[in-house]
C-alpha cells in the first residue's frame, strides 16, 4: 500500500481521504484494511453487530461520488437510521430483522459525503442505556480496557473509532447517547443542535425532539466535516437550525475569543460524582484559565425533580408506542423471551400514560429549556463531566434485572449531566481530555447556546491543539 500508508489508524477520515485523491491509495485497500482491523479486533470488543461487505463492494464499483470523505470506511450505529434492504435490528429481539426498502436521508448524506459503509455496529436494546450490553449481541468492551464499558447507546460506534477500526462512525444522541461512549472510549462526540441532521423520511421526530443522530470521530475536523455534509433540514422536517455563518470545518483553527465560561463538577439533582470526574472538571477549567477565558464555578438553576418526572412521562409514552408497534409488526408477543426488563417496563408503564399528563410534560420541558436557555445568556460555555463516574465494570448498568427500583436507580444516577442540552436542543460536546491513572478516558462535556456549534468547534480546536490526544492509543488498537 506504499510507505505512507503503512499506518491506516494514524490518519483521520479527511487524511485516508487525501491519501485517495493523490493515488497513494484506492478505496478498496482502505476498506480490506479496515476490514482486516475489525476481524481481529471484533471479537474482543464485540463492537460490530453485523457485515455489509457486499454494500461497501456495489458502492465502490458504481463509482463513489466526489465528498471529503471519498473512499473512507464508515460504520453505521444499528439503530433508527436504514439502509435500503438491511436490518436495523435496534440491539433488541423485538426488532430483529426490520427492514425497510429506502434509505434514510442521514444515510443519503453519508452516501454523498463518500463514506464506505462496512457494517452496523452494537447498540443497546432499542438505545435504551447509558452502556452498550444488549441480551440480543452481547456486551460492547472498551478498547483502553476489556472489563469495563464503552458507555451507550453508540457504545459500538465509540469502541470503533477509539480502537482505530474506522476514522468516523454513525451515533444517534436522545439522553447523552453520542457524548456517553465518546467520553468513555476517548474519541470525540458532538451532540449537533436540534432540527441541525434529518430524521427522515423514517421520522418525523423522536422523543418529541429529545433525539438527534450525529458522529463520534478521533478529531475535531472530522467532526466537523461531517456535519457539514449532513447538516440541514430534509422535506418536511419540524424543526430548524439556524445555518453557520461558514462552513463548520472553517472554525476549526479559528480563535474562538475570550469565553465566559461556567463549569460544576455536582450534579443537577445531587447524585454522587467520582472524584476523578470532579478533577477531570477542575483540570479542564484550569486549562481554559490558560487559554485566557474568564472561568467561573456556577451552573444553571433549573426544577430537576419536576423535570425528572416529566422526562419519564416522556421516555415511557415513546418507548411503549415504539414497542407496540413493533409487536404488532412481527406478529410478536413482548416478553422475557424478546425484551429485557428496563423496556418490559418502559412498554407497561407507557400504557398508562394519559394525553393530558403527557401534555403536562412537554409543558415542563418548555419550561425547563426556558431556565437552561437563560443561562447561557451570561455564559458562552458551560462545562461538567459527561458522566458521574469513568467507565463502570462490565455488568454493573445491566437493563434486564427483576429489581426494577435498583436498575433505573443505577442507571439515572450515572447519567445525570448529559440529557438537559436533549431537553433544550443546544449543541453539547464530549472532548478527550482526560485519564484516571489506571488509563480510563472520563469524557468533559461542553455546551453552547442554540445552534453555535460553530463556537464549539472553535472551541474543540483550540483544546485539540493545547492538549493533543490524537497519539493517545489504548491497548486495543488497529
Amino acid at each position: 500500500m506504499g510507505k505512507l500508508f503503512s499506518d491506516y489508524s494514524s490518519f483521520d477520515g479527511l487524511g485516508l481521504a487525501e491519501l485517495i485523491r493523490k493515488k497513494e491509495t484506492t478505496p478498496r485497500e482502505l476498506v480490506d484494511t479496515a476490514l482486516d482491523a475489525l476481524d481481529r479486533l471484533n471479537p474482543k470488543l464485540n463492537a460490530i453487530t453485523y457485515m455489509m461487505t457486499d454494500y461497501a463492494e456495489k458502492l465502490i464499483n458504481e463509482g463513489l461520488p466526489q465528498g471529503p470523505f471519498t473512499g473512507v470506511p464508515f460504520l453505521a450505529k444499528d439503530l433508527i437510521s436504514s439502509y435500503a434492504g438491511y436490518p436495523t435490528n435496534c440491539g433488541s429481539r423485538l426488532y430483529k430483522g426490520w427492514t425497510r426498502e429506502f434509505n434514510s436521508e442521514l444515510v443519503n448524506r453519508f452516501n454523498r459525503a463518500g463514506l464506505v459503509t462496512i457494517g452496523r455496529t452494537n447498540t443497546p436494546e432499542n438505545g435504551i442505556s447509558a452502556t452498550c450490553e444488549p441480551v440480543a449481541n452481547g456486551p460492547s468492551r472498551n478498547p483502553w480496557n476489556l472489563e469495563h464499558i464503552t458507555g451507550g447507546s453508540s457504545g459500538g460506534s465509540a469502541a470503533s473509532v477509539a480502537a482505530g477500526i474506522v476514522p468516523v462512525a454513525h451515533g444517534g444522541d436522545g439522553g447523552g447517547s453520542i457524548r456517553m461512549p465518546a467520553g468513555c472510549c476517548g474519541a470525540f462526540g458532538l451532540k449537533p443542535t436540534r432540527g441541525r441532521n434529518p430524521l427522515g423520511p423514517d421520522h418525523y421526530e423522536l422523543w418529541h425532539g429529545m433525539i438527534v443522530e450525529g458522529t463520534i470521530t478521533r478529531t475535531v475536523r472530522d467532526s466537523a466535516a461531517m456535519l457539514d455534509c449532513t447538516a440541514g433540514p430534509d422535506v418536511g422536517a419540524p424543526y430548524w437550525a439556524q445555518p453557520p455563518e461558514r462552513p463548520f470545518l472553517e472554525e476549526v483553527g479559528r480563535d474562538p475569543g475570550k469565553l465566559r465560561v461556567a463549569f460544576s463538577a455536582e450534579a443537577p439533582g445531587g447524585e454522587p460524582v467520582d472524584e476523578e470526574c470532579k478533577k477531570a472538571v477542575a483540570d479542564v477549567a484550569n486549562l481554559m484559565a490558560d487559554l485566557g477565558h474568564d472561568v467561573e464555578e456556577t451552573a444553571p438553576v433549573w426544577d430537576v425533580a419536576e423535570w425528572g418526572e416529566a422526562f419519564m412521562a416522556i421516555l415511557m409514552s415513546n418507548e411503549s408506542m415504539f414497542l407496540q408497534v413493533g409487536a404488532e409488526m412481527f406478529g410478536r408477543t413482548p416478553s422475557r423471551e424478546n425484551l429485557e426488563m428496563v423496556n418490559l417496563f418502559l412498554l407497561e408503564q407507557g400504557k398508562d400514560i394519559k394525553a393530558v399528563d403527557l401534555l403536562k410534560s412537554l409543558s415542563v420541558k418548555n419550561r425547563v429549556t426556558r431556565q437552561i436557555a437563560g443561562f447561557f445568556e451570561t455564559y458562552d460555555i458551560m462545562i461538567s463531566p459527561v458522566l458521574a463516574g469513568p467507565p463502570l465494570k462490565v455488568g454493573n448498568l445491566s437493563t434486564d434485572l427483576d429489581d426494577i427500583e435498583t436498575m433505573m436507580g443505577n442507571l439515572l444516577g450515572y447519567m445525570p449531566f448529559t440529557s438537559m442540552y436533549n431537553v433544550t436542543g443546544q449543541p453539547a460536546m464530549s472532548v478527550p481530555l482526560y485519564w484516571t491513572p489506571d488509563g480510563l478516558p472520563v469524557g468533559v462535556q461542553f455546551a453552547a447556546k442554540y445552534a453555535n456549534e460553530s463556537l464549539l468547534y472553535r472551541l474543540a480546536g483550540q483544546l485539540e491543539q493545547a492538549r493533543p490526544w490524537i497519539d493517545k492509543r489504548p491497548p486495543i488498537y488497529a
